[in-house]
């Protein structure tokens, strides 16, 4: 006989995860304390999610989503191009990465230790590039058009990865302004 799958379980496992990932870290935290801290067995937590990594993306892909949509919600109301893009970037590379207590390591935690022939759904990466490319591309004067903006945004959420382990390596070391300005410079050329 099937279990029937409750919301509210559902709702208090990841609850439970998303302070035990907040805290400790995906390394950090375990199945078993976010069973016991969400008042269900370990076994019975595998009935709503196959995995830790199931878990995290239950609550990452909606937190991440929320974040880049907010972003180009507002990035969209700057209307000075290196104004617009520095914003992005500031956002980007320092203000998510340090969100949530460094929320953002734990999928690069996650991911690193993922098994080599395991399974790796890359639409959540596919999503957020596209959504900067559109932001960088509607940022961008006519004149600068010619940057191919999928490959830019590629190479921004590798540097976003980057800059979320050195938040968490380097206890609390953000993106620098010296950073933003020489990629706001890369793009726009210098502003002197």
């Amino acid at each position: 006989m099937a279990q029937v799958k409750k919301t509210a379980v559902r709702d208090a496992i990841l609850g439970a995860a998303w302070k035990q990932f907040s805290e400790d870290g995906y390394n950090g935290s375990t199945l078993s304390r976010i069973a016991k801290a969400a008042g269900v067995s370990t076994a019975n937590l595998y009935v709503y999610f196959p995995s830790k990594l199931d878990i995290l993306y239950a609550i990452y892909s909606p937190w991440m989503r929320d974040r880049l949509t907010a972003l180009a919600h507002d990035a969209k109301q700057i209307a000075e191009p290196r104004e617009r893009i520095r914003f992005i970037i500031r956002n980007l590379w320092r203000d998510i990465p340090a969100a949530a207590n460094g929320f953002a390591n734990n999928l690069i935690q996650a991911l690193s230790g993922v098994a080599a022939e395991a399974a790796y759904d890359p639409g959540l990466l596919l999503w957020c590039e596209n959504i900067v490319a559109e932001m960088i591309r509607d940022a961008l004067p006519p004149r600068r058009v010619s940057v191919d903006v999928e490959t830019l945004a590629h190479v921004m959420f590798m540097a976003f990865d980057g800059f979320a382990v050195n938040l968490h390596l380097q206890r609390g070391e953000r993106c620098t302004d010296a950073a933003i300005e020489l990629f706001c410079d890369f793009l726009l050329g210098r502003q002197d």
